[in-house]
């Protein structure tokens, strides 16, 4: 199945000035917002008390939020998710033990309804979110150097190495900065979502390759503008169809996952579509400007047969 109905032939590399631009402002914008505002980290990363509970009947929030204040629990953050019944409350810090805290948290939810009910007590030290914090930075800065060294040793050159680093660290950044800009709660499940961005990512900067060493081994004297315009023309179908069919179902997931899956799913739909520019007009475009020609991936095609791409 395919996208286009006919081949297309859409300059792409005649106009990757415009988009570095365009590219080097969100990203200085997101790098600014995290300077600044910082991300919004969840208990995970922080540390603090989260607490899932159920009523009989629909959930009054804003009278649970005024409960806890009463009560002396500092900006308590209460959401409903799955049923209109449930209800997660996020805490600060607590020096308690899980069974004090839902005692006291029981009490004052049943003071709202008798029928109230703790259903999970979870209690997270703030030095274990701060290991968190550092193993997730460390997953990442893993990930890229291996990232690196697989490029280089797949085609046998760094300059496409250096355009798929930069490709890998231009989504995360935006989706980092989006993140900072609206608030959105930064958890264990956005930076495996994040992980899953890079790859997914990783995935089509690959294909366009091959394709470009495929293209490079067929016609060696080819402008190279011409044959990484060729290749990316070749593999955009695919990689359009791909996109859209992964999108449906995280915009599913967004839209009717509730607050649990909120962070998850919104990470997953920026990283997609900056993940499907980036392939395009960072990967290809960066190798490029570092002087991509024929000669720097003829090693790698005599060596590896070439993929069956669509």
């Amino acid at each position: 199945m395919e996208f286009f109905h006919r081949a297309t032939s859409f300059p792409f590399m005649s106009t990757r000035k415009v988009w570095y631009g365009l590219s080097i402002i969100l990203v200085l914008i997101s790098v600014a917002s995290l300077a600044t505002r910082g991300l919004n980290f969840g208990v995970d990363f922080t540390g603090g008390v989260t607490v899932q509970a159920s009523f009989p009947a629909a959930a009054d929030r804003e009278g649970v939020i005024s409960a806890l204040t009463r009560a002396g629990y500092v900006d308590p953050q209460v959401t409903i998710f799955g049923s209109s019944r449930d209800i997660a409350i996020r805490l600060p810090p607590i020096k308690q033990t899980p069974e004090v805290i839902r005692g006291q948290i029981e009490q004052i939810l049943q003071g709202i309804d008798a029928g109230a009910q703790i259903q999970q007590v979870e209690v997270i030290g703030p030095q274990v979110g701060g290991q968190l914090r550092t193993s997730a930075w460390q997953a990442l800065t893993a990930t890229l150097l291996l990232i690196f060294a697989y490029i280089a040793l797949r085609f046998h050159t760094w300059r496409l190495s250096v355009g798929a680093i930069l490709a890998v660290l231009h989504d995360p950044i935006l989706v980092l900065g989006t993140f900072s800009l609206t608030r959105t709660q930064f958890d264990l499940t956005v930076v495996a979502a994040m992980l899953a961005v890079i790859g997914y990512s990783l995935n089509d900067t690959v294909v366009v390759f091959d394709r470009i060493r495929e293209r490079f081994h067929l016609a060696k004297r080819l402008d190279p503008v011409m044959v990484l315009d060729q290749s990316i023309n070749q593999t955009l179908s695919r990689t359009i169809m791909t996109k859209v069919v992964t999108l449906i179902v995280v915009v599913a997931l967004y839209a009717l996952g509730g607050p649990v899956l909120r962070g998850f799913s919104e990470a997953l739909i920026i990283g997609i579509v900056a993940g499907t520019y980036s392939s395009i007009y960072i990967s290809s475009a960066i190798a490029l400007d570092c002087g991509l020609k024929a000669e720097h991936l003829m090693a790698s095609a005599l060596r590896q047969p070439v993929d069956d791409l669509p």
